[in-house]
């Protein structure tokens, strides 16, 4: 059985005190539920949340990390610094690093192999741009970002990996994909696992779907049955909102 993840995804939002508000507020409010539930803080806030929500069944996550083990990588973080403050999982590849810090799909490769090296669950991010999605070449764009970065791995390692498809043009805009098309990309995501792998490797990976959620679209978009939940960024931050998206899946 997949997993159902609901992960917020805060981006460089919220000091100390605004992160330790939020957390006691969605805490309080976290609804019962058999899905995981996730958030992302900034690196400065990572160690706080882990200690606040140590008696919650809310998971810490990291926004990124680099592949090297430690060195001359001024103002970068490794898996082991994350792994030794509590935080065992980590969003790579999101297309705000692939368009404002340069991320290709070769340094998103060496990534995941250091992520997974360190034994971290990865949520794995990737999609088109629109102009892309209007030339159709959205479905030759999303194999080859899925083959480059991951297609390498052996498959027990797949049980460490999280998939966030993301249509670029739905991150922050407002605009959002349909949950057909939501459905049709993700139908075709574990169909391209299928042929490089197999059917089990496929079916077993959660996707996620990850562009302008919002509480009035989400039972929708989560009601597809390859839709898996959802990674999410505005509505995170406001906590009605991402509750009602956790109720939603």
């Amino acid at each position: 059985m997949r997993s159902k993840i609901v992960a917020g995804n805060w981006k460089m939002n919220n000091n100390q005190d605004e992160t330790k508000k939020l957390l006691a507020t969605l805490s309080a409010k976290l609804p019962d539920t058999t899905a995981e539930v996730m958030v992302a803080p900034t690196f400065v806030n990572l160690s706080k949340a882990v200690n606040h929500l140590e008696s919650s069944l809310i998971e810490v996550v990291a926004q990124n990390m680099h592949f090297a083990e430690n060195g001359a990588y001024t103002g970068e973080i490794s898996a082991d610094m994350l792994l030794n403050i509590g935080v065992k999982t980590v969003i790579l590849g999101h297309s705000e690093r692939r368009a404002y810090f340069g991320e290709t799909d070769e340094l998103l490769a060496k990534k995941v192999d250091a992520a997974l090296a360190a034994n971290m669950r990865i949520i794995f991010c990737f999609g088109e741009e629109l102009e892309e999605r209007k030339s159709g070449s959205h479905f030759e764009v999303v194999k080859r970002q899925l083959t480059n970065a991951l297609f390498h791995l052996k498959p027990e390692a797949w049980s460490k990996i999280v998939l966030a498809y993301e249509p670029v043009w739905a991150i922050g805009t407002g605009e959002t994909a349909s949950p057909e098309q939501a459905q049709e990309m993700h139908a075709f995501i574990r169909k391209t696992i299928t042929e490089a792998f197999d059917a089990t490797i496929a079916d077993g990976v959660s996707i996620l779907y990850g562009g302008s959620v919002k509480p009035n679209n989400a039972n929708e978009i989560f009601s597809k049955p390859d839709v898996d939940g959802g990674l999410i960024g505005g509505a995170s931050l406001v906590c009605d909102d991402f509750v009602a998206i956790i109720k939603a899946i």
